[in-house]
């Protein structure tokens, strides 16, 4: 089969690669459709330690069954199907809870470090556990079923933080899981809902998706605008959604005494934080890892419209050419949020 390696940092090669085996409980998944991930663009420099060459990346993805393995009895041939990017390979005490997302033997599809290496679906073929396999409502597409994965990380993220009815929430990054965010606060029953970000393109697309105000970032005291537009105390809870200093402190400094703070957004590995304004303000930090669970709701929600996804898609493009996206997603092309692949 055909699939787009990465052979060493920064470099890629189409060419073929060994069909994937299936064992018992497993599914080939024929790929229809995957996601270039913010993460495997990050990631493909080596600067995450994440994307070890070589590997096949790719977790955001939707396809049909090709064949099933032994004691599979709930798929079939020819079913339409997304699957979740996280692979339990063994039973712990977080995945019997549900938070199959901190198991201590989670892997991740498209992800190869010092512990292990698990191919993904930029290539004609995948091989997953069918117990991460997920049924695609019929009027769903698998362009924008390919969708689901970070969708699912934006409701799990809005889901961890306890609020009540008409809470104000402050979202920090307009990036494409920050748009997400913004239209599950919206779902949740949020009141006001700022956006703030660089770029004025994202901020009108933020308006367009369910925020009420947009603050740039680098015009005049933000944090002084978000208190005008929250009776002088600040938001009740803030979701950083980029991961550097500048932004984790604005999200911090920018709820009101006992806020909350969603920390989605890991693009440095450490930041300083304003330990004092966490303690004697009593804010609570909520890290967000990935999802667990939410992928059923998710595709509902995209099916039916109350999220939508078509505004995100920059590019559908074929998995030949997908190398030549991923450099152009690297530099920051202006206007290019998410490019999806297909094989076909």
């Amino acid at each position: 089969m055909k699939a787009l390696v990465l052979k060493e940092y920064s470099k890629f090669s189409y060419e073929d690669v060994p069909m994937p085996e299936i064992g018992a409980g497993e599914v080939l998944i024929r790929v229809k459709a995957c996601g270039i991930c913010g993460s495997d663009v990050h990631g493909m420099d080596g600067s995450t330690g994440r994307r070890i060459p070589p590997i096949i990346m790719g977790h955001e993805a939707s396809g049909v069954v090709e064949r099933i393995g032994g004691g599979v009895t709930e798929w079939n041939a020819g079913d339409r199907v997304t699957f979740d990017s996280t692979v339990v390979t063994r039973q712990d005490f977080y995945s019997q809870k549900g938070l199959f997302n901190l198991s201590d033997y989670r892997k991740v599809l498209g992800v190869s470090c010092g512990e292990y290496r698990q191919h993904g679906a930029f290539a004609e073929y995948v091989a997953v556990p069918q117990s991460i396999l997920y049924r695609l409502p019929e009027s769903l597409s698998f362009e924008h079923a390919a969708m689901v994965e970070p969708v699912s990380v934006a409701f799990h993220a809005a889901n961890l933080i306890p609020s009540e009815i008409n809470d104000s929430a402050l979202v920090v990054g307009c990036g494409m899981i920050g748009l997400f965010v913004i239209q599950a606060l919206r779902v949740k029953g949020c009141g006001k809902i700022i956006a703030v970000d660089l770029d004025p393109s994202r901020l009108d697309m933020a308006l367009q998706l369910g925020a009420d105000c947009a603050i740039r970032s680098d015009e005049g005291d933000v944090i002084e605008k978000i208190k005008g537009l929250t009776h002088g105390r600040g938001t009740d809870m803030a979701f950083e959604v980029v991961g550097i200093t500048p932004t984790v402190n604005l999200a911090i400094n920018a709820v009101r005494k006992g806020g909350k703070v969603g920390l989605i957004g890991n693009l440095s590995p450490k930041v300083e934080i304003p330990l004092q304004a966490v303690v004697t303000r009593q804010l609570t930090l909520y890290g967000s890892c990935a999802s667990a669970g939410e992928y059923p709701a998710c595709l509902d929600m995209i099916a039916s419209g109350r999220v939508k996804v078509d505004e995100m898609i920059s590019a559908v493009v074929p998995l030949s050419e997908a190398a030549s996206w991923f450099h152009r997603l690297y530099k920051g092309e202006p206007g290019l949020m998410k490019v999806i692949v297909k094989p076909e």
